[in-house]
C-alpha cells in the first residue's frame, strides 16, 4: 500500500467506512473488529500525505463521524441489555417492599419460588 495513489488510499477507506457502516447495521460485531486495524492504518496513511482535495477528505470526515455515532449508539445499546439483565437477575432473587412507616425491606427468596401479579 506504500507506492499507490493517494486516491487508491481514499477509495479503499471510503469503501470500508461503507462495510463498516452496513456491518454495524447488521449488528455483525466481529466484521465490524476486523475492519478496526485497517481503517486505521488507512487514516495514518492519510494523515502522513499532502492532502490537495479537501472536499473529498471532509466527505471522509463525515463518514467516519457518521459510523461513530452508529457505534457509540450501539454500545449504549449493549449497556442498556446489560443493565436491563442485572436488574432482571435482581428481581429473580430479592422483592424490594415498603412497610407501613415507608421504611424498606428486602424479601429474599428461593430460585424455585415465584410472584403472583393481580391487578
Amino acid at each position: 500500500m506504500a507506492d499507490e495513489p493517494i486516491e487508491d488510499t481514499i477509495n479503499v477507506l471510503d469503501d470500508l467506512l461503507d462495510q463498516e457502516r452496513a456491518a454495524m447495521l447488521e449488528g455483525d460485531l466481529e466484521k465490524i473488529a476486523r475492519t478496526l486495524d485497517l481503517k486505521q492504518s488507512l487514516i495514518e496513511r492519510l494523515n502522513r500525505l499532502d492532502m490537495a482535495d479537501r472536499a473529498t477528505l471532509e466527505a471522509l470526515n463525515a463518514k467516519v463521524e457518521r459510523n461513530q455515532s452508529l457505534l457509540n449508539a450501539a454500545l449504549e445499546g449493549i449497556r442498556a441489555v446489560a443493565r436491563r439483565l442485572a436488574t432482571m437477575r435482581r428481581i429473580r432473587s430479592s422483592l424490594d417492599t415498603y412497610d407501613a412507616n415507608g421504611r424498606k425491606k428486602v424479601i429474599t427468596m428461593s430460585p424455585d419460588r415465584s410472584v403472583e401479579k393481580r391487578a
